[in-house]
């Protein structure tokens, strides 16, 4: 065995087993920070448990199991798991998986709060150990099958879900009203050195705000009848106008006297989103039915299938790959030393003594070894918050779990139906458009009264 493919085998062993940071064994591959390689090791953890969550809420699958797997029956029987394997699948599991995946980075987030330096030992077992971690992640998930009481378990973890879910779309929320500042503030300070960012400014915000009106009239044709639907018309003219306001608001003269940098782009990203989720929220409802000519004829629906099972299936499948990507982007994101920063200053100054974020300066230092190489940016101190980072996975955690269980329409939950309606979803995301409105207009009245 050559040299180089020996370092490259004993530096993955020491990524596994020690304080090493991870990095692919191709050489050719691109440089990797070790702050990058520890969060996509956590996401990949993050991913792998999302997904067996999305396949104990699939029939399909525990059919496909089932029929293909030799012995499945017996070996059921011998994990004294129940006829079929029926306490590994359904809504019961998942709770119990995701409780297991809540508590390993609930652990992780007490455990590495105040970390300052990553030369620490705590440092050292948030950086690394991942073979051992991955144990405990599986002893994590598998113990809670073992837990007394289940029934009050089960009652009392989806209230504490619920909450974090909340929370965690709070986060995404926050996230995207700071994205919209920081993207006029870029490109209006972009004008004082070459005026084409006044036409890049212009033709930006006109093109989002024809998606958002074409997005308005888009649900008052598909999702509006005469006869029947009063709370999406009520809830489209309302939202409407909200975001008529917000943008009004955005351009006053007395919000731009105090805060030049606002204008219209802002309003166009936060009216684009805000008519994603009422569109969301619409598709989400429960259907209606009118009786017409004698027959009762579902209203206020889009048809974008043709009646058969594979389209249902494939328009599923897509929705639920998109939903989860983007989950997996907002636990993320927002873990970095910018968007953070942003959060802490903008919206929640005074969660700073309660998790302890810190963020020193970047500090880039490259070490070859073996395989792809690893910048060790982190030398002289931690470039983004551990206990944040592992706070934002343990809502993201929770905020999975009651997706994928049809948050308090569990009972009947199944993978297939994610994206089919029910009350509860939809109540969620309208509030969701009304706290994404409410939080640009704080930021909008707090800028006002501060510099008053």
């Amino acid at each position: 065995m050559c040299p180089a493919h020996s370092c490259a085998v004993f530096l993955q062993l020491a990524c596994c087993c020690g304080s090493a940071a991870c990095s692919l064994c191709c050489g050719c591959c691109p440089k990797i920070k070790q702050s990058t390689s520890t969060r996509f090791m956590y996401a990949l953890f993050f991913m792998l448990v999302t997904v067996t969550c999305v396949i104990m809420m699939s029939p399909t699958v525990e059919t496909a199991m089932r029929e293909h797997i030799p012995f499945f029956t017996e070996m059921c029987n011998k994990l004294n798991a129940g006829e079929n394997c029926s306490t590994l699948v359904g809504y019961s599991a998942v709770y119990k998986v995701c409780f297991g995946m809540a508590c390993f980075f609930f652990f992780f987030f007490v455990f590495t709060i105040h970390v300052r330096t990553s030369t620490g030992c705590r440092a050292a077992v948030h950086n690394g150990f991942w073979f051992f971690k991955f144990v405990a992640l599986l002893a994590c998930c598998a113990g809670g099958f073992f837990l007394p009481n289940q029934e009050k378990f089960l009652e009392v973890w989806r209230y504490v879900g619920a909450a974090g879910g909340f929370l965690f779309i709070i986060i995404q929320l926050m996230l995207l009203v700071q994205f919209a500042h920081r993207w006029n503030q870029n490109w209006s300070s972009g004008v004082k050195y070459n005026k084409i960012w006044y036409a890049a400014l212009a033709l930006v915000t006109l093109v989002l705000f024809s998606v958002a009106v074409g997005a308005l009239v888009f649900m008052i044709v598909f999702y509006t009848d005469p006869e029947a639907c009063f709370l999406n018309k009520l809830f489209l003219g309302v939202n409407g106008g909200l975001c008529l306001v917000v943008s009004l608001l955005a351009i006053s003269p007395c919000i731009q006297t105090f805060q030049p940098t606002s204008g219209l782009l802002q309003s166009a990203i936060i009216s684009v989103y805000v008519m994603y989720l009422t569109f969301s929220a619409l598709a989400s409802k429960p259907v209606e039915m009118v009786e017409r000519n004698g027959k009762n004829v579902t209203v206020c629906v889009f048809p974008y299938k043709s009646g058969l099972q594979s389209d249902t299936n494939i328009v599923t499948g897509v929705g639920t790959v998109i939903l989860f990507g983007c989950i997996l982007y907002s636990c993320l994101i927002s873990t970095t030393k910018r968007s953070s920063t942003a959060l802490q200053k903008k919206y929640y100054s005074f969660l700073k003594r309660m998790i302890f974020l810190y963020f020193p300066e970047d500090y880039d230092d490259e070490k070859t070894a073996g395989g792809q190489n690893v910048k060790y940016d982190e030398r002289d101190g931690t470039i983004y918050s551990y206990c944040y980072f592992h706070f934002v996975f343990f809502l993201g955690s929770l905020y999975v779990m009651m997706t994928v269980t049809n948050w308090f329409h569990y009972e009947n939950a199944k993978i297939e139906r994610l994206l089919e309606g029910s009350w509860s979803v939809f109540w969620i995301k309208m509030a969701s458009c009304w706290v994404c409105l409410f939080l640009y207009m704080w930021t909008l009245l707090l800028m006002f009264y501060v510099s008053k």
